[in-house]
């Protein structure tokens, strides 16, 4: 039988950390076995999903590339299918129809939480003839016997007493059905065969076995994943990174690593790291998911994003840049090519919106002063020194960062000072803040003209400050 995994997440919000890890995980398990991988959107909660969602979701995994074998499929589309086995189960006597009122489950729920029972439904309607043209629900007749036991993947034996399970609602009072009841619909139609998903819906397995059984159904095999915890050990919110998928890519988070991330997020491959996309479908193994919580630690992934930076093919970078570049509104087209940057700064950014902001004085021709570093660094002493400088690099035959350096190291020694008296103010001139790579570096890619012009523009603004 061809193995077959799905994604299924709700448009009710956008693509977060533990929904992207979950995808992940589905994808490498089908590529790992030669299976196939589909993507389901399950948008019948309609007053909450939204098409900004959808698209969210749909951006994200493409972003990630993490590409499915078949979809998007949406529930909305099936209404149908889900209408058709509600009829069956009806007419098998499997489902029944429920005219209980909100105000009766509610006093019902009360009751049993004040006799510190669990609350659950107590079959009221469960034997009784309900004409189809009454308002009502359709639930399903849950066994009242025996257990449902099944073999988690991860976890490994779980058994449930049917018992401690109520008549779930499959159709609701407009007809529209219920998650549970959907899933093993679609499941059972795209004959799906191993479910991975986080482990808040171990709950819902045993009732989804239940309704697989009554239908007839094998159900899939379930592996049911760990939460992911914040650093101080609490459910991963807001404030821990638990924003949008696409958030991460503009923070300038590239998605090889964000997938490297994800993927030691609670499973391992001995002490290993660092794994490229062939290296984690290779190496994937449920039984090396970790049973408990994982916990999301941003500066990891900063490290890792690091070291992919440090380590792509600048080509495979370039775009990303770019990317950032755009949504700044830098314009790339005047200024050293992109590839020259990155080659010069890629060991000195954690992510691409770093080196973004390190970067875009290249492609300006105003520069705008870092205001601290003015008060230190800008003063008549430096007029001297840079005017010196810039004599020499109109004279210089060649524009070369060998040459450059050489040309410091004799204005330097022509004034008799230190390297910083010079160093400093020029960083400042060149690039507008006190921090970048070998300042011989940065000009040969500057070019002489712009340079000359950042240095006499420098010297101005000096003169002006303390005429």
């Amino acid at each position: 039988m061809l193995l077959r995994t799905r994604f299924a997440p709700s448009p009710t919000g956008y693509l977060h950390i533990g929904g992207a890890r979950t995808a992940l995980y589905c994808w490498l398990y089908a590529q790992k076995h030669g299976g196939q991988f589909a993507l389901r959107i399950e948008d019948t909660d309609r007053e909450r999903s939204t098409n900004e969602s959808i698209q969210a979701i749909l951006d994200a995994m493409d972003w990630l590339g993490l590409n499915y074998d078949e979809g998007p499929i949406y529930q909305t589309q099936r209404f149908d299918r889900y209408a058709e086995v509600v009829a069956q189960l009806l007419s098998e006597g499997k489902a029944y129809r429920c005219t209980c009122s909100k105000e009766r489950l509610e006093t019902l729920r009360e009751t049993q939480m004040a006799n510190q029972e669990k609350p659950r439904y107590d079959g009221h309607c469960r034997d009784r003839e309900v004409s189809a043209e009454e308002p009502h629900v359709v639930r399903f007749k849950n066994p009242t016997e025996g257990v449902v036991s099944f073999f988690d993947f991860i976890r490994g034996e779980i058994t449930v007493a049917n018992s401690e399970l109520d008549d779930l609602i499959i159709a609701r009072s407009d007809g529209t059905p219920t998650y549970n009841f959907t899933v093993v619909v679609d499941d059972w139609d795209m004959n799906m065969t191993h479910v991975i998903r986080g482990d808040d819906h171990i709950n819902n397995t045993p009732r989804q076995i239940n309704v697989f059984k009554a239908l007839g159904a094998e159900p899939p095999v379930y592996g049911h994943v760990p939460m992911i915890l914040g650093s101080d050990g609490k459910r991963l919110s807001k404030r821990h990174g638990a924003v949008s998928v696409m958030q991460y890519r503009d923070e300038g988070f590239l998605p090889q690593a964000l997938l490297n991330y994800l993927v030691r997020l609670g499973w391992s491959h001995g002490d290993q790291e660092i794994f490229s996309l062939g290296e984690m479908i290779d190496y994937f193994d449920v039984a090396h998911i970790n049973r408990a919580p994982a916990s999301f630690d941003p500066e990891k992934l900063r490290w890792i994003n690091a070291h992919y930076i440090k380590t792509l093919p600048v080509s495979e970078l370039e775009p990303a840049l770019q990317w950032q570049y755009d949504a700044r509104a830098v314009d790339t087209h005047h200024g050293p090519a992109v590839a020259d940057v990155i080659e010069l700064y890629r060991e000195r950014a954690h992510t691409l919106r770093e080196m973004a902001e390190l970067t875009h004085f290249f492609y300006e021709y105003a520069i705008v002063y870092d205001e601290k570093t003015v008060n230190k660094v800008f003063n008549l002493g430096a007029v001297k020194l840079l005017q010196v400088f810039m004599q020499k690099l109109q004279a210089a035959a060649a524009f070369d960062a060998p040459n450059l350096h050489e040309l410091m190291h004799e204005t330097i020694a022509e004034c008799e000072v230190g390297f910083g008296k010079l160093g400093q103010p020029l960083r400042l001139a060149i690039t507008g803040s006190n921090m970048s790579p070998p300042m011989n570096e940065v000009m040969a890619l500057l070019g002489k003209e712009t340079c000359l012009h950042r240095i006499s523009e420098a010297v101005r603004h000096i003169q002006e400050q303390h005429a």
